[in-house]
């Protein structure tokens, strides 16, 4: 047996975050929402693009765009009835369509069992002409990609759900240059590709704390009376989002400034509505500051404040939130409530892309951890309470089906967490495909109930030990004594491969005190290392005995480690919320900057009229600079063909003219010549009745009116 020098699949936070993208058509107009996204996140991105129209076999080429991509998301895109070039939809026609679209699935299948990052899969609008047959195209994709974790999939109705866009077609763009979309569109597409992404990166979030007086329900308990407050229809959508949210998973807390009673009262009063008091975990119904009592349910819940998401109608006491408790994350009700449900489906902070069985039972295990924490407060001695705990520990070799569990585990447990690797599920697949790897799972409970699976351990085996990369366990099971069971497990393993030594490295965070406490309790234990980083090596024939018994490491004060900062979210989801609701909300933003671009040139040459104006701020947005002067030349800055095409679009969406590609493809086109042309074409395309009207109006001026037009002109020149 040789040891394995091959290191795990990790997150590399030093290098940029990749979108890599493969499309069915030419998908480069999305860089420019991509970027506005990036910048928007403070994030550093590359954005890479395969060639066009190589879908498949980007996925299946071992040296593409998507194997290459070691942190960032791969993104493929697709319009149905680009699957097949057929000049008819008869039966043979659509059946071979079909049949490439299964195809097309295996492959994201494939990819996604082979690459190391999240693959989405967006099924894109089709035009107007093909739009009938996507029912059935959806239903192919959902069925093929259902239960696969590592494929994401958007298809149009989900994408119009949450960003509609009535004019996306460009049949223009198209035929120039296979861009079938409006700038909309694209803004819509990268859009959801980014929430997408972000929804797989960050760190989730587990609690909504909400408060109550103006915000579950309208009016005041306390003065109204628990029968006078009203549920309006904005609120009770309210209702309706948050049941879903704890059905995803998510713990509900109340904090609001009250008398506890009252409170009771409001809701025995209205059985009708659909949030109950039995549906939240913990509340602070007091007169205490409202990050007081995050932080008390915090620790209650023994979960971290940046978990937190707090929904309050008062600005003031959102404010008061993010200055008391900077971790969590605060949304204040808009002002007009008719509002609030389309600000609820835009905050991205509440994004659950896949739901598992133990986040559907957070609630009644959080109700039995609780439990728990009461009976423990109340015994008359730990060592005998815990003896008839009655625990089990079912440590087991990982099943497929659990992957999905495991990488959660990876991605939000921080306190029992000896190293915070964070792994997606393709990450842990082709971890356990290299010889010498394997992951083991916990499932625990006592008297109190079951707990599901909780606890999960990573290991590498070599030559003189047996590595332990990762060794988690959720906080809802700590204190029972199952990180033990859980150690001792390892080690059995280890002398069942004739290995006598385990060793478990140990990286210092902001939070993982209790697995530092856990390992410095093991008295055996040989510590080498110093600070944040150290490694501790046991022997497995002790380990393997391994229970939990009471010691001043039990309950005394943790150990003093190392200060370290908490890192704040940078993204600002509020914002987001209510700025960027809809896709042309994006499309204005960037164009704005674009504006910012060339605004500061007011020298000599600088564009002067309605129709220079607006074309510089489209050459800035193409090009990515700003533009000089009316004598730029759109090809000398950055431009190409594809810009090129991009240009006549805008120019028909902004001027209404359709210009040809032999009036803007010129080596020698400047700024000023396109906007005479634009000018004059826009002259030229009055109708009779117009330019009859427009002469009417010439020849009414008196010869003053006429001095001061011509005036005026000479001044814009």
């Amino acid at each position: 047996m040789s040891e394995t020098t091959a290191s795990p699949v990790t997150r590399h936070p030093a290098s940029p975050f990749r979108i890599a993208i493969a499309a069915s058509f030419t998908a480069e107009p999305l860089r420019a929402a991509l970027e506005f996204w990036a910048r928007r996140l403070k994030s550093e991105v590359e954005v890479r693009f395969a060639p066009f129209n190589q879908v498949v076999q980007t996925l299946l080429d071992p040296a593409g765009e998507f194997a290459l991509n070691r942190h960032g998301v791969n993104a493929a895109l697709c319009r149905y009835e680009d699957l097949g070039q057929f000049e008819t939809h008869d039966a043979e026609a659509l059946q071979q369509l079909e049949a490439n679209a299964r195809q097309l699935a295996a492959a994201l299948k494939d990819a996604a069992a082979r690459t190391s990052v999240p693959l989405v899969f967006v099924l894109c609008p089709a035009s107007p002409e093909f739009a009938a047959e996507m029912p059935r195209a959806r239903a192919i994709f959902a069925e093929e990609l259902k239960g696969e974790s590592g494929v994401h999939l958007v298809d149009d109705a989900g994408l119009a759900a949450l960003y509609p866009v009535a004019e996306y077609h460009n049949p223009e763009g198209e035929r120039l240059g296979r861009i079938p979309y409006t700038e909309t569109m694209f803004a819509a597409l990268a859009t959801i590709l980014v929430r997408r992404a972000q929804a797989l990166a960050m760190a989730p979030y587990k609690v909504i704390a909400v408060d109550c007086d103006n915000t579950l329900w309208q009016g005041i308990c306390g003065e109204d009376g628990p029968a006078g407050v009203v549920l309006d229809e904005p609120r009770r959508q309210l209702h309706e989002f948050l049941l879903k949210q704890r059905e995803a998973g998510m713990m509900l807390v109340l904090a609001s400034k009250n008398n506890e009673q009252d409170v009771f009262d409001t809701f025995a009063a209205h059985p009708e509505f659909p949030l109950q008091l039995r549906h939240f975990t913990a509340w602070r119904l007091n007169w205490e500051p409202k990050a007081e009592s995050l932080a008390s349910m915090a620790a209650e819940l023994n979960v971290g404040l940046d978990t937190f998401i707090f929904l309050d109608d008062n600005p003031k006491e959102c404010a008061e939130v993010a200055e008391g408790a900077p971790e969590a994350l605060p949304l204040v009700l808009p002002e007009e409530i008719g509002h609030l449900p389309e600000m609820l489906k835009h905050v991205w902070a509440f994004d659950h892309l896949r739901v598992t069985e133990e986040d559907r039972k957070r609630g009644e295990r959080m109700a039995q951890a609780r439990e728990f924490g009461n009976e423990l407060k109340q015994a008359a001695g730990l060592e005998e309470f815990m003896a008839g705990l009655n625990l089990r520990v079912d440590v087991q070799p990982m099943e497929l089906e659990r992957l999905g569990r495991v990488s959660q585990l990876t991605q939000r447990t921080n306190q029992f967490n000896t190293t915070t690797v964070r792994r997606t599920e393709n990450e842990i697949q082709q971890l356990l495909e290299r010889s010498g790897w394997k992951c083991y799972t916990a499932e625990v409970s006592d008297r109190f109930g079951e707990y599901g699976l909780v606890g999960v351990v990573i290991v590498q085996r070599r030559i003189t030990e047996l590595y332990v990369d990762t060794l988690l366990l959720s906080c809802r099971a700590l204190g029972r004594g199952v990180e033990h069971r859980l150690l001792a497990a390892v080690a059995e393993a280890a002398l069942d491969e004739g290995i006598y030594t385990v060793t478990v490295p140990f990286r210092e965070t902001a939070k993982n005190a209790p697995a530092r406490q856990f390992l410095e309790s093991i008295e055996f234990a040989t510590v080498v290392g110093e600070n944040g980083e150290r490694v501790y090596r046991m022997p497995a024939t002790e380990l393997q005995a391994l229970r939990w018994r009471p010691s001043p490491a039990a309950v005394t004060a943790p150990a003093s480690g190392p200060k370290l900062e908490v890192a704040l979210r940078q993204v600002d989801y509020a914002r987001i919320a209510m700025e960027f609701q809809s896709a042309a909300q994006v499309v204005a933003a960037m164009r704005k900057e674009a504006q910012a671009a060339w605004q500061a040139n007011d020298g000599d040459g600088a564009p002067a009229s309605e129709v220079e104006r607006k074309l510089a701020s489209i050459w800035s947005e193409l090009l990515e600079r700003p533009v000089p002067t009316v004598a730029a030349n759109f090809f000398d800055l950055g431009g190409h063909s594809l810009l090129a095409v991009l240009l006549l679009m805008r120019v028909k969406e902004e001027f209404g003219v359709e210009l040809s590609v032999d009036d803007v493809y010129s080596g020698t086109l400047t700024l000023g010549e396109l906007g005479a042309a634009i000018e004059a074409r826009q002259l030229g395309e009055l109708n009779p009745e117009e330019y009859q009207a427009l002469l009417a109006e010439i020849e009414g001026l008196s010869d003053e009116e006429v001095r001061a037009l011509l005036e005026q002109e000479d001044k814009e020149e």
